[in-house]
């Protein structure tokens, strides 16, 4: 799978998104494109963790109506790349109930919160044939407005 691309600002959106839900877990819809085998994210949505109050702890729940509307959002070459969330107190990689509710093609990106602070990073996407997860490359990189838009 090729390498999910962020800005480190974009980066640091993501942890300090978790750090704010801490001790739930945050959750959020990745956009971008696929230019050259990579994943260019050039927006990441945080939306509400629809999960059950009591489980937010360690579950996120991205509704149907809410990727529907994330979908509809999409034109000329956009794709909603994936989706980020994270893992208050619990490495950076996905438990079994991700993989159990994963879903091909989708880039799922991580952060470890640990007792209020990010501390790991790491994105992943899951075979279809296995039913696993591969880690995928993550890379930061500053870019400019033409190349976020795939333009030369």
């Amino acid at each position: 799978m090729s390498a999910i691309v962020l800005t480190p600002q974009q980066r640091e959106q993501i942890e300090a998104e978790g750090v704010a839900a801490y001790p739930n877990e945050c959750c959020g819809i990745i956009f971008g494109r696929e230019i050259s085998g990579r994943r260019i994210v050039d927006e990441l949505a945080p939306v509400a963790n629809e999960f059950e109050t009591g489980e937010q702890f360690h579950r996120f729940l991205i509704t149907p109506q809410t990727l529907l509307k994330a979908e509809k959002r999409c034109t000329d070459g956009r794709l909603v790349l994936g989706f980020y969330h994270s893992h208050p107190d619990a490495p950076a990689r996905p438990s079994e109930y991700d993989r159990q509710h994963g879903w091909p093609f989708y880039s799922y990106i991580i952060v470890a919160i640990h007792q209020r602070k990010p501390v790991d990073m790491t994105s992943w996407t899951l075979d279809e044939q296995t039913e696993q997860f591969s880690k995928q490359d993550l890379a930061l990189v500053q870019m400019s407005t033409n190349v976020d838009r795939g333009s030369k």
